[in-house]
């Protein structure tokens, strides 16, 4: 991710960190109040998780490439990508919890911690979605230093040839 998008991808770095920490803090709350034991497959339900994170980081940033194809500049494409990504994020995110509300209902033991830590990580998702990366990436679009940076500038990790020409 950091190659690819550069500046960017250390938001996506810094973000899986956030969700991973609330995540394991409210594992670890649940643990300790109503007994909550991690399973193999609720460490597999995490893994998948982090797979619908980093989509969602993807979403967004994609959604910003083609505002900045589109000639805008990174400033005053930050918010109106997120708009349009947030639906695209939202949805995913549904049919995730949805299948993971499914699998919770109708299955039993083991696979209950999978859907369980799945839907845990889903919800968080979408909050960390809202209230880290979407914070994060509008501070960074105004930071002159950090969009034109020679290595990790966030132009530089977006500028992307239009669609539809060849190299």
């Amino acid at each position: 991710m950091i190659l690819y998008y550069r500046g960017l991808g250390i938001v996506v770095v810094v973000g899986l960190c956030v969700s991973g920490a609330l995540l394991y803090s409210i594992l670890t709350w649940l643990g300790q109040h109503n007994g909550l034991a991690l399973s193999l497959s609720g460490i597999t339900g995490i893994i998948v998780s982090v797979g619908v994170t980093v989509d969602s980081y993807i979403v967004y940033f994609e959604r910003l490439k083609d505002e900045i194809r589109s000639g805008r500049t990174v400033r005053s494409s930050t918010d109106r990508s997120f708009a349009r990504a947030w639906r695209t994020i939202v949805s995913a995110d549904a049919v995730s919890f949805i299948a993971a509300a499914l699998l919770y209902w109708l299955t039993v033991d083991q696979v209950r911690g999978f859907a369980f830590t799945l839907g845990l990580s889903t919800l968080l998702d979408l909050l960390v979605a809202y209230t880290f990366t979407r914070p994060m990436v509008i501070a960074l679009g105004r930071s002159r230093t950090f969009t034109q940076a020679r290595i990790l500038g966030v132009a530089r990790g977006l500028a992307a040839e239009p669609v539809g020409t060849l190299s």
